[in-house]
């Protein structure tokens, strides 16, 4: 805050006083809610010599403002560097009004620009020390109206979209019963493993005196000899039931 009262050459005496008070703790508001003449006297002129002071800094200013350890002074011109190129050169500061309310000072200080009007807008601790600063760009019915209507196309289009794209993702619901189905089948089942069966050892009947009654038996049923062959192995034969 210093650093901006100190180009404002044409308020000194105000600001002087305003310290004073600052110090004593004599800020005084009458019994009736009116603010007392010289409090309010002393608040705007700070007021008007700050909007005086702020509006003419050069964007380099600006810049050097914003690094400054003040609080006041950083959020001030802050607010005046994001309205500056939407006003236009200034033509006029208008006569501050003030109002006391919740312990605090709010003195408005309305400004003629060249392409809109603005007020700027100071809030002031029942100290009187300043406490914060704001641009109100008072912008014209056509530009009120244009921007209502933008932000009224730009709200009914982010729902257009979504709706879009809420209907796609809905419709995308009537392919995941054939995906999660081919996924199923994808999933290789194990074979069962085939049963492998024992070899089926034949057994030979290696029993001399059966092998000769069966080749004696051969022999008279053909009317031979046993010397005419040679029964070298016995087999049994399964034969199914029923025949």
């Amino acid at each position: 805050m210093k650093q901006i009262l100190k180009k404002v050459s044409s308020v000194c005496a105000a600001v002087v006083c305003a310290a004073s008070l600052t110090v004593s703790g004599a800020v005084v508001v009458a019994a009736d809610s009116e603010i007392d003449e010289t409090v309010k006297t002393q608040l705007t002129a700070t007021a008007e010599g700050l909007t005086d002071a702020i509006v003419p800094l050069s964007d380099e200013e600006i810049t050097r403002y914003m690094e400054s350890a003040d609080e006041f002074t950083v959020q001030a011109v802050t607010s005046w560097s994001s309205s500056k190129e939407e006003v236009g050169e200034l033509k006029e500061i208008g006569k501050a009004e003030i109002e006391f309310d919740d312990d605090q000072y709010a003195v408005t200080v309305p400004v003629d620009f060249e392409k809109t009007d603005a007020n700027f807008i100071y809030i002031f601790s029942e100290e009187g020390m300043p406490m914060s600063m704001t641009v109100d760009v008072q912008y014209p019915l056509s530009v009120t109206l244009q921007r209502a209507g933008l932000n009224t196309l730009m709200g009914l289009g982010t729902v257009f979209v979504m709706l879009v794209f809420l209907s796609f993702i809905i419709s995308l619901f009537r392919f995941i019963p054939g995906f999660l189905e081919g996924k199923k089948k994808e999933v290789p089942v194990p074979a069962s493993p085939v049963p492998v069966q024992a070899p089926v050892l034949e057994e030979e009947v290696d029993d001399t005196e059966l092998i000769a009654v069966i080749a004696a038996a051969i022999a008279a049923s053909e009317g031979t000899s046993t010397d005419g062959f040679v029964v070298r192995s016995i087999r049994k034969i399964n034969r199914k039931k029923g025949k």
